[in-house]
């Protein structure tokens, strides 16, 4: 089978990013999040402003699987396609240990919606979109 791309990279903790019980609040997971999709718009459609995003975020959802606490440091996150529909996708997401990518922080997944900002509506994905990103469209 031939595996498809995902975006990976670092996330520093920080102690700002903690709670009063000593691990990462719940809440900065969904920023975490939001990196990622940033890490792939930057990444993979050269984006360099928000204008380049012509998407509203729909839907997100995580599942906590262990905490993050600050001795950990660093934390990798990875950032992939699990669906790509008419007018709306979705982006998975794994938040994994540093050098352990099957010591999983937490899992999750969003729905964006292609959407004009000028006219106020949602709009069908052009393939010339779909064609960039299939590399990274993992459906698994």
């Amino acid at each position: 089978m031939n595996e498809k791309k995902k975006i990976t990279f670092a996330i520093p903790i920080r102690f700002r990013d903690l709670d009063a019980m000593g691990h990462v609040n719940n809440a900065t997971f969904l920023t975490y999040f939001e990196e990622g999709r940033t890490e792939f718009f930057v990444r993979v459609l050269k984006s360099k402003s928000v204008k380049d995003f012509p998407f509203i975020l729909a839907q997100v959802t995580c599942r906590y699987i262990h905490p993050i606490k600050l001795n950990e440091k660093i934390v990798r996150e990875a950032v992939w396609i699990s669906r790509i529909g008419a007018k709306s996708f979705n982006f998975a997401y794994e938040i994994y240990r540093d050098g352990d990518p099957e010591w999983l922080f937490s899992t999750g997944e969003s729905v964006q919606v292609y959407y004009d900002y000028d006219r106020g509506t949602s709009l069908e994905i052009p393939e010339s979109f779909r064609q960039i990103v299939d590399p990274y469209v993992n459906k698994s």
